[in-house]
């Protein structure tokens, strides 16, 4: 830490305080998929590692996610393996393709036209993470969270009007612009989720809500698309652990 402060900020942190904060690790959730093929709802997307929801409950502990990203990396990948040898080759249209690369390049061309009304995706991307760290950070209130998605729809609009200057080799603004819309899908994932569960449980702390819930405490909130394209979050019962793992947990103990 000596050497980290001194070459990128000339600060002695033997003779000067540094600056102590919190920010995001790891989020209690992700992408759902089947606890024995880790094969996500989507047809061939299978997922390992933290990003496979719901293993760690309301918190990971230190060290759990090599574990996990062992154990589960490997059912994954024999499970995908057997699969693309079921499976016949997927296939691919053309024009789902090409407007993929319009949409990629569509900042590049804002800038060539000049657009006046055009903003840097690094200014976007300053806006979201000061509005949840404000709005929606580790002590959340409901009144600030819904405030924060008003906020997001703002920030999703001006994302679809960045632009990006120079080459596109090696152009770490044309990633945030990409970015950008992922960012804010799980933002607003995070947001709703954390709108619906009205308890504090694990790394999910609710100043209007500082009590567990019993009831949300046996629930997952599953976050997923509606028919008109909007993001809905809904609660399902958390599966019951099988029986041979519950004697694994007993043995254990």
């Amino acid at each position: 830490m000596y050497h980290q402060f001194m070459q990128l900020a000339n600060l002695d942190i033997t003779k000067e305080p540094m600056e102590v904060g919190p920010t995001t690790h790891y989020i209690m959730g992700g992408v759902r998929v089947d606890a024995e093929t880790q094969m996500s709802s989507v047809l061939g997307l299978f997922a390992a590692g933290e990003v496979g929801a719901g293993l760690h409950g309301a918190n990971r502990l230190g060290g759990n996610s090599l574990s996990d990203l062992l154990v589960f990396g490997k059912r994954a990948g024999e499970f995908a393996a057997n699969f693309a040898k079921e499976c016949s080759p997927g296939q691919t249209h053309d024009a789902e393709i090409e407007e993929a690369a319009r949409e990629a390049l569509e900042s590049f061309d804002r800038a060539a036209r000049g657009a006046g009304d055009a903003e840097s995706p690094y200014q976007v991307q300053s806006d979201l993470q000061e509005m949840m760290q404000n709005l929606v950070g580790i002590v959340r209130r409901e009144e600030e969270m819904i405030r924060a998605l008003g906020g997001l729809g703002a920030l999703r609009k001006r994302s679809q009007n960045v632009a990006i200057h120079g080459h596109r080799e090696y152009n770490p603004g044309w990633h945030t612009a990409i970015d950008l819309k992922h960012l804010l899908t799980v933002s607003e994932a995070i947001t709703r989720s954390a709108i619906e569960r009205k308890e504090s449980r694990g790394g999910h702390f609710r100043d209007d809500f500082p009590n567990k819930s019993a009831a949300d405490g046996k629930v997952s909130m599953v976050v997923y698309k509606a028919a008109d394209g909007s993001m809905q979050v809904r609660r399902e019962p958390i599966p019951e652990m099988p029986q041979h793992l519950k004697q694994v947990v007993e043995e254990m103990k």
